[in-house]
């Protein structure tokens, strides 16, 4: 352990040498919606690295994705006003009273930003003069080739390198190994940011947790979270399931049909229920919501259903939400109280008409005051802020409490085994080849 807190083999944004010198930093800013800030958390994660770079004479040019403006099937990039960074850049100027510049490249149809265009280099030159703070890009997922395999990734790569000195991550929340997180590694020196370190460190939490270990989580889709939740499974004393995770297992495990759980997922299933019927780890919510429509609540159309009733071969609506009143249950208090960690990646109803199984989760999780909770993702903490204002701030400032910012890199690394196994982390180790 280093005298910093964070482990020794990841080489730090402390320890680079940067005055005088352009600095590529990747950020996680993903947090508008609609042209509108949802929630400035992630951006404000971040400004320890910012300021730590201009204090020591670097110029920085920031980078971050804004939602998924390329379609993986056809490759087409939209580049709409709803996936641009320009909300960012008013946001960071009005905070840190700066003037950023925020380049135009030509896009074309369909292909969005082909390549790096020279005028890049007027505001590096401004940047170099100190005549403005920062440069902003636009959205890199904007450009060809940051999530492609063709020619055109190379290509995007040594020109992104060519406009700096150093290259800093500080997007924990960016696990893929685009262009921006993973291949700029092997054309500058690299760094992991303040952001990182701290947010590795507190992986360690989880994945070495002081037990009992409570591991609480929820998603849309079962397929894109078997790996991480089997492994997580074996670290926890106790899990709590919902969502369409918990439909499908429960379709898994009593031989119901729910409506919106597909058949290939329930077989996937199979395996955490077998795993589960050895081990009982699993503490099943005993209320659920059903509704007959899915979307919008409509009155008359819900109701409780318990999970005691299942039978094989029944069918359900689409259940929605956990009633609240699960979480009033002795059985899932006990778990809740008793636990000395608590990891929760969850939001138990489909935001935003179901949210009553989510505030009362949150709401028994705070009543445990022993416990070290970590909070995974941001779906988890917007409904968190939304929801409970009071205990979401209560948070920020208890030391026995962490927001990760991506949910799912934890997840990753758990399904890895270690926070280090991760494609962009990877490059940022001392003994990295």
């Amino acid at each position: 352990m280093s005298e910093r807190g964070t482990t020794p083999h990841l080489k730090l944004l402390q320890e680079a040498d940067i005055n005088n010198k352009v600095v590529l930093m990747r950020v996680d800013h993903n947090v508008v919606r609609k042209g509108e800030i949802e929630d400035p958390f992630r951006i404000d994660s971040t400004l320890g690295s910012l300021f730590h770079i201009v204090s020591r004479g670097g110029r920085p040019i920031l980078m971050t994705h804004v939602g998924r403006p390329m379609d993986k099937k056809t490759g087409k990039i939209d580049c709409s006003l709803d996936t641009s960074v320009d909300p960012l850049v008013a946001y960071l100027e009005k905070k840190l009273r700066i003037r950023i510049d925020a380049p135009g490249f030509p896009i074309q149809p369909d292909l969005g930003i082909t390549h790096i265009d020279s005028s890049i280099q007027e505001s590096i030159q401004r940047l170099k003069e100190r005549k403005i703070g920062a440069i902003y890009l636009p959205n890199i997922r904007w450009f060809q080739g940051e999530q492609t395999y063709g020619p055109e990734r190379a290509r995007f790569a040594k020109g992104l390198s060519s406009m700096a000195d150093i290259f800093v991550n500080d997007a924990f929340g960016s696990w893929q190994p685009d262009v921006s997180t993973f291949d700029i590694t092997k054309y500058l020196p690299s760094y992991a940011g303040f952001l990182m370190q701290e947010e590795i460190k507190n992986l360690r939490k989880v994945l070495d947790p002081t037990r009992p270990f409570l591991a609480i989580v929820a998603g849309a889709k079962y397929d894109t979270k078997i790996g991480p939740l089997k492994e997580l499974y074996q670290r926890v004393d106790h899990m709590i399931l919902g969502g369409v995770i918990y439909n499908t297992f429960l379709s898994a495990q009593y031989g119901v049909d729910v409506a919106g759980v597909p058949e290939e997922d329930i077989d996937l299933a199979l395996e955490l229920v077998r795993l589960d019927k050895e081990k009982n780890k699993i503490v099943k919510l005993p209320l659920l919501v059903e509704s007959k429509d899915f979307g919008e609540r409509k009155e008359g159309d819900t109701k409780t259903i318990a999970v005691k009733n299942f039978r094989k071969g029944d069918r359900y609506n689409y259940i929605l939400d956990a009633d609240p009143d699960s979480f009033r249950e002795k059985a899932i208090l006990d778990v809740i109280n008793s636990a000395k960690t608590i990891f929760v990646n969850a939001v138990m109803g489909l935001t935003p008409h179901f949210s009553d199984g989510s505030r009362a989760l949150y709401e028994a999780i705070d009543e445990n005051t022993r416990a070290l909770k970590l909070y995974g993702g941001g779906d988890t903490l917007q409904e968190l802020r939304n929801l409970c204002p009071g205990i979401y701030m209560k948070g920020l400032d208890n030391p026995d409490c962490y927001y990760f910012t991506g949910g799912g890199t934890v997840l990753k690394a758990l399904q890895e085994g270690s926070p280090f196994k991760i494609k962009p982390v990877e490059p940022l180790l001392k003994r990295y080849r």
